[in-house]
């Protein structure tokens, strides 16, 4: 059946919102809907809010589905609804999305990505956690981003810090330190960058710390420089725009361990139903960096 633009009425958190073309396909490889989108993250929205609101969100919307062209927008669309709030950082006044009515609309503008800020409102100056964000040059796969993130976790608790570990949606990890106090962005940073360089002088031939294309075969890129305030990294929950509706889901350490071990990275990828079936069982595995409250040690990169 052909898509049709006709709009109907949908109920979301006491506000009422016209969403159109449900069945327009966006994944062409499952047949995943728009619709089946919008009740994506309405479903998700009670773990994946908390992790978003009060943050700058860039947007990352493919209006023709996955395998079309797609643009980023960081100004928050000017029909928005009255009661969808605006951060403003430099000369770009985000969305703030706090509510599953939000969610929704963005979902209707076909936004499959969303991806905020480490800081929020009202102090964009300090980020609530450090972010290690793990890239795997081919061959290096998601089982080899494993082996560097539980060499990055048994670093860390060294230096007695926590972190927790999600799925990129794509094809790697993404490490959080939570920090939760006051801290800036040069420090979070520079942190990020010692942490990388360590473990690159250590594990020469699986990390890497910086971009050079020719010397990323083989190894996992430690993407310390997400630590700054333009910067955004996808949100946990988000759905990306990969051949499948996969979504950046939070794994626990056991299964990082059971993936490196196996060899197999089937353990670490998850679509939306999937996602949804173990938020149900399991609740929001992340939800301890919003709270868990940590300094960072004082380092120097090298």
């Amino acid at each position: 059946m052909a898509p049709t633009t006709k709009s109907t009425e949908v109920e979301v958190g006491g506000r009422t919102l016209k969403v159109s073309n449900l069945h327009k396909v966006l994944w062409p490889a499952t047949g995943f809907t728009k619709g089946d989108m919008i009740d994506y993250y309405a479903r998700v929205a009670p773990v994946l809010l908390p992790h978003i609101t009060g943050r700058p969100l860039t947007l990352k919307r493919f209006p023709n589905g996955v395998d079309a062209k797609y643009f980023f927008e960081k100004n928050c669309p000017s029909h928005r609804p009255a009661w969808v709030p605006t951060i403003t950082m430099g000369d770009v006044a985000y969305c703030s999305v706090d509510e599953p009515a939000a969610l929704v609309w963005l979902a209707n503008l076909a936004t499959i990505e969303l991806h905020p800020t480490l800081a929020g409102a009202p102090d964009l100056g300090r980020p609530r956690a450090t972010v290690f964000d793990l890239d795997p040059g081919p061959p290096a796969d998601v089982v080899t981003c494993g082996r560097v993130a539980l060499l990055l976790r048994d670093t860390l608790d060294h230096l007695d810090l926590q972190a927790w570990v999600k799925t990129s949606g794509s094809k790697g990890l993404q490490l959080y330190v939570p920090l939760n106090c006051p801290v800036d962005y040069e420090s979070s940073r520079g942190f990020a960058l010692a942490m990388a360089q360590l473990l690159q002088r250590t594990h020469p031939d699986l990390v890497l710390t910086t971009q050079e294309r020719r010397l990323r075969s083989g190894k996992v890129l430690i993407d310390w420089s997400q630590n700054t305030a333009s910067k955004t990294t996808v949100a946990v929950y988000s759905l990306r725009a990969r051949g499948t509706p996969s979504v950046s889901t939070p794994v626990t350490w056991d299964e990082v361990e059971a993936a490196v071990e196996a060899g197999k990275g089937d353990g670490l990828r998850f679509d939306a139903a999937a996602t949804l079936a173990r938020v149900a069982e399991r609740g929001d595995l992340l939800a301890p960096v919003l709270e868990a409250q940590q300094k960072l040690p004082v380092v120097r990169p090298a």
